[in-house]
């Protein structure tokens, strides 16, 4: 079996995706090679998704996602509007289904070039997100930043999208919170036993809404497709908007909107949105290091 595999840099909104290929393989992408490309500079990412062979009949890849910290992640939007992208570059298809630890997901390449993921239904049970704690309604749980009698951040608003999510209401853009002195505490905090996503969300309007998300095992990310999806239904579950919505992520590079619906027929929610290749190589799925395909001859990384 040959040391290296081919890989490829890509983005979604600017969530930073390497998408490796480990069909054909027995073994997985090592956490020690997700901490050592993470490491540098030209390989830092939010996300690893490494496409494997299928292990269930009528999908077309089994999909492993890691963090930049090495620990998996169940869900990643954005990340897999660019193995969709990858995919329909080398096959020509246009319509796919993975399977990830989240479940079936399905996925469309458009004659626009963008992408629409199936990402199932949202989940809405306190034991199911999970919390630490019973609430009968998770539309809005306590829990809150900052002084007891003038937080922060207070009552946000749960779900899982396949990962964990809570997402906090705001009155002025996202972009002015300290959300990276915020979101690692909110990550780890007790009440979320298998920490969670932290979004900051603004309603602009009953179709718009701004968000910034600190990402479980990545920080303070460029977008975060599941965060989209988890926002987008919360804000809908609460009345503040409808079932379908623009999501305009305000730490991504502009334009960095997404469009997700919840759909009323399945309550599936589908996001629609771009990808971007930037680069592709070879890299060693066990140790990290790697070569860029313009580099093929010189030492690797």
């Amino acid at each position: 079996m040959s040391n290296t595999v081919e890989f490829a840099r890509m983005n979604g909104l600017g969530n930073k995706i390497l998408v490796v290929d480990m069909r054909g393989r027995k073994d997985v992408v090592t956490a020690a090679a997700a901490i050592a490309l993470n490491a540098d500079p030209a390989t830092q990412f939010d996300q690893i998704m490494a496409i494997h062979d299928p292990k269930v009949q009528g999908t077309d890849a089994w999909i492993d996602i890691l963090n930049c910290d090495g620990t998996k992640a169940q869900a990643c939007g954005n990340g897999t509007r660019c193995v969709v992208q990858a995919l329909a570059a080398e096959t020509g298809k246009k319509v796919f289904t993975f399977q990830t630890v989240a479940g079936i997901l399905n996925a469309r390449e458009h004659e626009d070039g963008t992408i629409s993921v199936d990402m199932g239904t949202p989940v809405f049970a306190w034991d199911k997100i999970p919390l630490a704690e019973e609430f009968a309604d998770t539309s809005r749980i306590e829990l809150q930043i900052g002084p007891i009698d003038s937080p922060v951040l207070h009552s946000p608003s749960v779900a899982s999208m396949g990962n964990p999510h809570a997402i906090f209401w705001v009155d002025k853009d996202p972009m002015s919170f300290d959300l990276d002195r915020f979101g690692p505490l909110l990550e780890n905090h007790p009440m979320f036993p298998e920490r969670a996503n932290i979004t900051l969300a603004q309603v602009l309007s009953p179709t718009l809404v701004r968000t910034r998300t600190w990402e479980r095992g990545a920080g303070l990310t460029l977008a975060c497709g599941s965060a989209a999806c988890a926002t987008a239904v919360s804000a809908a579950r609460t009345g503040r908007t409808g079932r379908k919505v623009t999501i305009d992520v305000a730490s991504a590079p502009a334009p960095g909107k997404l469009t997700i619906e919840w759909v009323e027929s399945n309550d599936h929610v589908v996001m629609t949105g771009p990808a971007e290749w930037e680069w592709s190589g070879m890299v060693d799925p066990v140790t990290g290091s790697f070569s860029r395909d313009e580099e093929q001859g010189a030492q690797a990384r």
